[in-house]
């Protein structure tokens, strides 16, 4: 059994250098013809995506489940409750706490502690 499991590896790998050899020198004789597929990176859409709106629909909050609302000037979903707002980047929302941005309280006559 053992002979016959060597003898199919030898074999098989002669054939697979074998084809590997012939793929290199036909590919050394064609450079013009055989070009890289485009990639996805390669288009730069310069166009600035905007936010759909509609999403505030199904959109809420990670940490508090609270709707959100959002802010046009800066670009960002604003968490009210919580004082945090998330970036929009190239019009998708990035919902990872951890990339939040905490927003400077301010202060009402009352003395309560609203976020801005």
């Amino acid at each position: 059994m053992l002979r016959n499991v060597l003898v199919r590896f030898v074999t098989e790998s002669v054939l697979v250098d074998g084809f590997v050899r012939r793929t290199a020198s036909v590919r050394s004789h064609l450079p013009n013809i055989i070009t890289p597929a485009r990639t996805l990176t390669d288009f730069k859409d310069d166009t600035q995506k905007t936010f759909d709106s509609s999403l505030l629909d199904f959109l809420v909050c990670p940490l508090s489940k609270k709707t959100l609302r959002f802010d046009p000037k800066t670009n960002e979903l604003i968490n009210e409750e919580l004082g945090i707002a998330y970036p929009i980047i190239h019009g998708i929302p990035n919902m990872i706490p951890q990339e939040a941005r905490l927003l400077p309280k301010t202060t009402t006559a009352e003395g309560q502690h609203i976020p801005s």
